[in-house]
């Protein structure tokens, strides 16, 4: 699960911290919340082959683990559909 914290340097030479709340989950990792979930890139940061348009949306249930792309066998990142 990866949540990111990101900063700026405000003019007045403060900075301002904020927390997105994009939970992701890496290809690898074991499913907590039964659902269907989004394709949402390659963990080495490439964009290419795409994933095949069955690929991008996949069920999984509580315990099982959130698998890599099949047609590339390439770690990736999984949003939870909301």
């Amino acid at each position: 699960m990866l949540t990111a914290v990101i900063g700026a340097v405000l003019p007045s030479g403060t900075m301002k911290m904020a927390t997105i709340n994009a939970v992701r989950y890496k290809t690898g990792e074991t499913c907590v919340v039964t659902g269907q979930y989004l394709f949402d890139m390659y963990v080495d940061g490439t964009t290419s082959p795409s994933p095949t348009p069955e690929e991008r949306r996949i069920p999984l249930s509580r315990s099982e683990t959130f698998p890599p792309i099949r047609s590339s066998n390439k770690a990736c990142y999984w949003k939870r559909e909301q």
